[in-house]
């Protein structure tokens, strides 16, 4: 599997032509960022927001849109993406007891021709570029009000006693046990049969309130209320035991695998809570969808956290850094990420701050000013390729250097051995190849490395593997195990170390030093 010294010069050629798909990107201006930072996309599926661009494509024109999705992104700087699987009770997975999704064949229930389970390539594909795959799943949608074929056996349909309607959905009715159940399953059947890197929910539990509408689950209250006396604590604890039972499911199958949760920003105001946040925001999590999403991340059932704080620095009733730093008060050890409303960025908007260039480069350098704030995730994929306001190519600035995804030592705090035996080859004009063997041994939890790094350093430079801009590779381990330094400058004299990263980001040891000629 593992490049060996016997098999150094016979195999230049081979690994000079294939290992360009493995090498992490670099970018065209530059910007000082952290070594350690989530950098994240989100792809909406329903209603082709971002993927695939129309219902009913080939499995070839799905694959080959979702591969120049990626390499887009990545040529942003993003480490991850955050994809989702399952937007109104469907699926874009193959082993799924739930139906395929319209969105990809344009008929529920279809499989896509010819067929491939769209989640198996996907996890592959991020894989490639080195970027985590989380899939994401919308909770509560039985069906979209934009949906367009629904099939016989749908839920919806076979058990109607499960759901509520509600401003034109079809949504799951949370307080009956078995639907509870059912969604927990859902969840960790994909962690049971994906090499996911994490699972994520969005910001719909109950529905978001809408004017004049009663949302009518009295019966299912009165049946299985238990101890509550209030219905609005009744249902924040049936969310509650979903994300307990994800969570808890999640640590006994995969630990490994990472729980995420991107809620509407507003926990609560502090006109109805002095704990809250000084806003004045419309519609919030705690009250409205009856999430009491700060309450998951101080008990720690989910890995991180990413509020969506679709707001500007200059919107007055819930301004950016005010809404940021109430989250960077809040206790937890877990990781905090924010959601940013890239969608919102147009020239001329009517929205306050939304029209200025700077807005979006602003909340990220704001972010780095917060050691509380360990990322970004962008709404959306397709916003970002549109580029509104040279966005995407501020994005490339500040994230001009690679960054790790932050480690979460409370799931794993073991790194793997270091890499061995690297050498470095003048390969002609087209660089130096450094190759090395993978560690001899499994890390102390059996963990192998899933990657490793390529750092550069000058002659006489102090080597310093916690300087993101020294960083010139990320390998995938797989096959050869090689990096081309196509940026080797010839008389020059560099030196060279590699680290392993296993699948938790955990960093190891630098390996041998190389120092060229």
């Amino acid at each position: 599997m593992y490049l060996k010294n016997a098999a150094f010069y016979l195999i230049i050629y081979a690994f000079l032509s294939g290992c360009s798909k493995k090498v992490t990107q670099q970018y065209v201006s530059r910007s000082p960022a952290p070594k350690r930072e989530f950098r994240a996309v989100w792809v909406a599926t329903i209603d082709n927001i971002d993927w695939p661009s129309r219902k009913g494509l080939s499995s070839e024109t799905q694959q080959q849109e979702f591969r120049t999705l990626l390499d887009r992104q990545k040529s942003y700087g993003m480490n991850a993406v955050l994809v989702q699987v399952r937007a109104a009770a469907d699926a874009f997975y193959a082993r799924s007891k739930e139906p395929w999704s319209e969105w990809l064949t344009g008929e529920q229930g279809k499989a896509p021709e010819p067929f491939y389970d769209p989640m198996l390539f996907m996890i592959h594909e991020a894989h490639q570029r080195n970027m985590e795959f989380h899939a994401w799943l919308n909770m509560n949608r039985g069906a979209h009000k934009v949906s367009r074929s629904i099939v016989e056996d749908h839920l919806v349909n076979t058990r109607p006693e499960w759901f509520l309607t509600y401003g034109g959905y079809r949504l799951f009715n949370l307080g009956i046990p078995e639907v509870r159940a059912y969604i927990t399953e859902i969840a960790l059947n994909i962690v049971r049969n994906y090499d996911v890197d994490g699972i994520h929910f969005d910001d719909y539990f109950y529905p978001y309130t809408i004017a004049n509408e009663k949302l009518r689950d009295d019966d299912t209250f009165r049946k299985y209320k238990g101890s509550f006396k209030d219905i609005e604590d009744w249902r924040r604890n049936n969310v509650d035991l979903i994300i307990k039972g994800i969570s808890d499911g999640i640590k006994e199958i995969k630990p490994k695998v990472k729980f995420g949760i991107s809620p509407v920003g507003v926990w609560r105001n502090a006109s109805v809570d002095p704990s809250g946040s000084q806003t004045q925001g419309g519609q919030t999590s705690y009250d409205n969808l009856y999430a009491d999403t700060r309450k998951w991340v101080q008990k720690g059932w989910i890995d991180y956290i990413a509020p969506q704080i679709y707001f500007s620095f200059e919107f007055n009733k819930v301004p950016y850094k005010v809404l940021a730093d109430w989250w960077t008060k809040q206790p937890h050890n877990r990781h905090l990420y924010i959601g940013h409303g890239v969608y919102r960025v147009k020239a001329g908007s009517n929205e306050v701050g939304w029209e200025k260039a700077t807005q979006i480069p602003r909340q990220v350098r704001y972010n780095r000013s917060k050691p509380q704030i360990s990322g970004s995730i962008f709404y959306s994929a397709k916003p970002l390729n549109r580029n509104e306001l040279s966005v995407n190519d501020s994005l490339r600035n500040l994230y001009f250097y690679p960054a790790l995804p932050p480690a979460m030592p409370w799931k794993d705090n073991v790194p793997p051995n270091a890499p061995e035996n690297v050498q470095a080859k003048k390969v002609n004009d087209l660089g130096m190849l450094i190759t090395w063997d993978a560690p001899a041994l499994p890390a102390k939890d059996g963990d192998e490395p899933t990657s490793f790094v390529i750092y550069r350093f000058e002659k006489d430079e102090k080597i310093n593997i916690d300087n993101s801009s020294k960083i010139i590779g990320i390998v995938r381990n797989e096959g050869m195990l090689g990096y081309t330094d196509k940026k080797y400058e010839s008389g020059k004299s560099f030196v060279y170390v590699v680290t392993a990263l296993d699948r938790l980001n955990n960093e190891s040891a630098m390996s041998n030093i190389v120092k060229t000629k």
